[in-house]
């Protein structure tokens, strides 16, 4: 008898590397819930997978994401978490206000927080489970985000926040890892710097194939790891 296909939750579906990584997945097998902010719901909608916008101003929004994407698909087998932003724009000591921090904390650090409570629980009960979530180099070489230091800060705290969950789930039977890329060639990084050597970056499809490896049975003797994607950048 087959086992039942992977159900995977993705948060910031609508994005060009959510879209990429539901691809990538739906290809492999996977069941997926794919979550964003009701501002995507039209690009949600056209993704091979149960869309589910989320508005995480409403009380119990992450339970209620779950409870559906459970109750459709079936319990949670892995969670990719790559909801989250980039905001730069100078150095620290420049900065006029909090705005481009709070940002920050909320897309990034927030987002990641506020999933792993929300997915974690239930794949302990079950004792089994991965969850990616998404780093940066500049998590662990935050020289390189001169400009952005908030964007480092808060990318450093995510992967610190999945290597302690790690820690803490590893006896139950549920994995916890991050991948830390460089520059993602996306449409937008495109835009934004026109005269770079696109070809060095890391391709969203290849970025999403390491994490369909951290969330499969290969990578089962891997967790807590922070895993560099660094393309030739």
């Amino acid at each position: 008898m087959s086992s039942p296909a992977p159900v995977t939750l993705v948060t910031g579906a609508a994005g060009a590397l959510g879209a990429a990584v539901v691809s990538h997945l739906r290809a492999q097998g996977h069941q997926v819930a794919a979550v964003d902010l009701p501002r995507g719901a039209e690009r949600l909608a056209k993704l091979d997978a149960l869309a589910l916008p989320l508005d995480p101003s409403q009380p119990d929004a992450w339970s209620a994401i779950v409870t559906r994407a459970e109750r459709e698909l079936g319990p949670l087998t892995g969670a990719v978490l790559v909801a989250g932003g980039w905001k730069g724009g100078g150095p620290l000591h420049a900065r006029a206000d909090q705005a481009i921090w709070q940002a920050m904390l909320t897309q990034n650090l927030d987002s990641a927080y506020q999933a792993l409570r929300a997915v974690l629980p239930g794949m302990v009960d079950r004792k089994h489970g991965s969850v990616v979530v998404i780093g940066s180099r500049a998590a662990v070489r935050p020289e390189t985000s001169a400009g952005a230091a908030e964007y480092a800060a808060t990318k450093a705290a995510v992967v610190a926040l999945a290597q302690a969950s790690a820690a803490e789930v590893v006896q139950s039977g549920v994995r916890v890892n991050a991948v830390l890329p460089s520059t993602i060639d996306t449409p937008a990084n495109r835009a934004a710097m026109p005269q770079a050597d696109a070809s060095r970056w890391v391709s969203t499809a290849s970025l999403a194939a390491v994490i369909g490896f951290l969330l499969s049975d290969a990578a089962r003797d891997v967790t807590g790891a922070a895993l560099p994607v660094y393309g030739r950048s």
